[in-house]
């Protein structure tokens, strides 16, 4: 026994065949032309792949050899020079997989199949390992599926997919480089490129940190796995693909006294700084819970009143955010939030008070103006409000009486004027009359 474990190594692990030219293979595809950044960009993944302890050295198990299913693979023999009845065996058995050639103590397997994966072990005459190896077959990298997006104006994340299963360990390289235009080219600086972080809770996504809003990037994410890497260049612009989190905290109440409104309120995403040429818009869409079709209002502020709802219903709300000049998408819609709108109990007492709160008959009438009641007693734009329509009111009244006071002493002046003339005209004839005739001619 002791004999036999002093005999035991593991066997040589010859050079791996990936092609027919015996090199690794690296596949690309670029997302725009640009060929001397390509060409940079290529020679990155050629020299990650290449380089010792970069691409996969950190594989070379012991007892372990990769190869590329449909290649063919040897597995060699160790200590079995000059040695005859050699015998190979798989997870302990006989059986070989179909078409395998031994050759000088060599076992080869030709066009290897997936399913020839497994446990290999080499024995002489007698039956005593000599060697064993364990044999794990695989595919190259595809090129992996890459999404990017900007949850606010300063750092973007990508997230990825491999396009094949390779049945192998893989790992990835996430790099990225500032694309410059005109005078950047000449001022160009180290820290315009580095690495897109990784964050190990969120597998496969990685974060550029700190970027410009009016940039452009150039991304390049390097599948790699034993038997070669690929990777995937993507231009990204970050007003392009900017899309905020849902807006938070959204609260919906009845307003009292208006059996048709609701008030609406929510708060900016935690993830959006709010700076001031950064800002959200908003829109909010809302329906009865017995309805299909949503209604939808756009504002800039952080609270809205439905003025149309359908009194003694349930209503769901949902409150989507964008950035304010249009640039990205649209986030995703919040969580939704349920308020009942009060009962529209607005008949005098006596009257019989109706309420259409039949669905059939609602889906079918279109939508209501909105309710003229006020929206709160207490609402300070409502005192606002009432005291500029009281005081518009109270200069009309002034106006009216001023121009009916004006008419008044208009008429009144004119006929003491007409007895000042007369009185004048009868006193210069009396004057006439008393003068010597003499005088007069």
């Amino acid at each position: 026994m002791g004999n036999s474990q002093h005999a035991f190594r593991f066997c040589k692990v010859r050079g791996l065949r990936f092609n027919s030219a015996g090199t690794q293979q690296i596949h690309s595809q670029m997302c725009s032309p640009a060929p001397g950044l390509s060409r940079v960009m290529v020679l990155l993944a050629a020299a990650l792949v290449s380089a010792p302890g970069a691409a996969w050295e950190g594989w070379q198990e012991e007892g372990v050899q990769y190869g590329q299913v449909g290649a063919d693979v040897v597995l060699s023999c160790a200590g079995a020079h000059g040695r005859s009845g050699l015998e190979w065996r798989r997870d302990g058995a006989a059986t070989l997989p179909e078409g395998s050639v031994l050759q000088n103590g060599d076992l080869v397997l030709p066009r290897a199949a997936l399913a020839a994966r497994g446990a290999y072990s080499c024995h002489d005459g007698k039956g005593q390992l000599l060697c064993s190896v364990s044999l794990r077959l695989g595919y190259l990298p595809g090129i992996p599926s890459v999404t990017c997006r900007a949850s606010d104006y300063e750092n973007f994340s990508c997230s990825w997919t491999p396009s094949l299963e390779t049945f192998l360990p893989t790992r990835y390289v996430t790099t990225y480089r500032k694309l410059l235009t005109g005078d950047e080219k000449w001022r160009a600086k180290n820290s315009l490129a580095g690495p897109c972080v990784q964050d190990p809770a969120s597998p496969r996504t990685c974060t550029v940190h700190k970027c410009e809003f009016w940039s452009a990037y150039r991304l390049n994410v390097t599948e790699v796995n034993p038997l070669g890497a690929s990777f995937r260049l993507l231009d990204v612009t970050m007003h392009a693909i900017i899309k905020p989190d849902p807006p938070e905290g959204l609260v919906v109440e009845p307003v009292p006294w208006a059996p048709r409104r609701l008030r609406v309120r929510w708060r900016y995403p935690a993830s959006w700084p709010q700076e001031p040429h950064f800002q959200l818009k908003f829109r909010l869409q809302y329906r009865p819970v017995v309805h299909g079709s949503w209604s939808m209002v756009e504002t800039v502020n952080l609270s809205e009143v439905i003025t149309d709802a359908f009194s003694g219903l349930e209503h769901v709300v949902q409150v989507g955010a964008r950035d304010f000049l249009d640039a990205g998408n649209w986030s995703e819609w919040s969580a939704e939030a349920r308020a009942t709108p009060g009962p529209g109990l607005t008949a005098m007492p006596g009257d019989k008070a109706t309420t259409a709160t039949d669905p059939e008959r609602l889906a079918e009438e279109p939508s209501p103006a909105p309710n003229p009641e006020p929206i709160d007693r207490n609402d300070p734009k409502e005192k606002v409000a009432v005291l500029v329509s009281l005081g518009i009111f109270a200069f009309f009244l002034l106006a009216v009486g001023l121009g009916i006071a004006v008419l008044v002493w208009l008429r009144r002046r004119k006929p003491i004027k007409d007895e000042t003339q007369k009185h004048n005209f009868l006193a210069a004839a009396v004057h006439m009359k008393a003068l010597p005739k003499a005088q007069i001619l």
